[in-house]
């Protein structure tokens, strides 16, 4: 479990200095002011999320069921 939480906090520390911005969404941006940029970065990041929160979801359900199978 503290490995766990270990990786989960890891995890949302490399998400939050990132510059989630492909090349489109990069050009976009800097053609904004840079409030606007700033929103698309996060709107970028936020749509992200959810499909890493299932994969971890999915990794948490499988070790703990192999973890029950041991026992």
């Amino acid at each position: 479990m503290k490995r766990l939480l270990c990786t989960a906090a890891l995890a949302a520390g490399l998400m939050v200095p990132a510059s989630a911005q492909c090349v489109m969404c990069y050009r976009t941006a800097k053609a904004q002011n840079n409030a606007r940029a700033n929103v698309l970065d996060m709107g970028i990041v936020i749509l992200g999320a959810p499909p890493f929160l299932i994969l971890a979801g999915f990794i948490a359900f499988v070790f703990s069921k192999d973890k029950s199978g041991q026992e």
